[in-house]
């Protein structure tokens, strides 16, 4: 990696820790395109470089909302626990799966998901501070068990499947959503960081820079969304993803095409 590369990873990764932080998420959903597009690395090497990235940047953010009381402790063991066996399943699959297809895939799950938290709200109901109904903990190992399959397929943290269906599906305030994700997201990368360095799918010194820009930029982003109104958060959290969902598949596209 020459130090044109370098400088870039960093520049990749402060603004993946920021988006982590205020989207919940993991950061590879941003990390995997930039990787691709800028970096001089194969598609299956940008899908499975952000997991080691992922796990200090996620616990970066989950400090900082857990601090602020936003983080539900029994919602993410329940998701971590399957999140870890479907995470293993996934990053396995890569072996016979189209990078280009996954890549692809990634950008619909944003999109869907991103329309989902920007009407959560209506659907779970006008008052952000009214009580959140009792979850049964099948409801969250089925969303934990999602989100692994999906961030060991496409080396992303899992949060954009967790972000709206805890909001959503839950009726989980959005902060507490984030904060719980992101808690979440360090138990279901480690499967798919183990199956992708024995397969050779990493890149560690691509991983060792884009850390340096991740984690101050995920305490930044969890600081930007813990100060901002819950109507404005949604709004922000899924038009970001929305865009990045279009820009990402208008990529895949054109190579595509190329």
């Amino acid at each position: 990696m020459t130090p044109v590369d370098a400088i870039v990873a960093i520049a990749i990764g402060f603004a993946s820790g920021v988006l982590s932080g205020l989207f919940g998420v993991g950061g590879g959903i941003v990390m995997t395109p930039a990787i691709d597009a800028f970096l001089p690395v194969s598609s299956i090497t940008a899908i499975a470089t952000p997991l080691p990235v992922i796990f200090p940047t996620s616990i970066t953010g989950a400090v900082t909302y857990a601090r602020a009381g936003q983080v539900d402790r029994r919602a993410a063991m329940w998701m971590a626990g399957t999140g870890l066996v479907g995470a293993a399943v996934g990053a396995l699959a890569t072996e016979w799966v189209d990078p280009t297809v996954l890549l692809f895939v990634t950008a619909a799950l944003l999109g869907w998901q991103s329309v989902g938290i920007i009407r959560g709200r209506k659907r779970a109901g006008a008052d952000p501070t009214a009580s959140e109904p009792a979850v049964r903990p099948a409801i969250f190992a089925t969303i934990g068990l999602l989100a692994g399959v999906v961030s060991g397929l496409l080396g992303v943290g899992g949060g954009l499947v967790m972000v709206p269906l805890l909001a959503g599906w839950c009726r989980m305030p959005l902060k507490r959503a984030l904060g719980t994700s992101l808690l979440t997201i360090p138990a279901i990368v480690i499967p798919g960081t183990i199956v992708h360095a024995m397969l050779g799918n990493i890149d560690w010194w691509a991983a060792l820079f884009l850390t340096l820009g991740a984690v101050p930029g995920a305490w930044i982003g969890a600081t930007l969304a813990l100060g901002s109104g819950e109507r404005t958060l949604r709004l922000t959290v899924g038009s970001g993803m929305l865009v990045i969902a279009v820009v990402y598949a208008a990529m895949q596209l054109a190579d595509l095409v190329g």
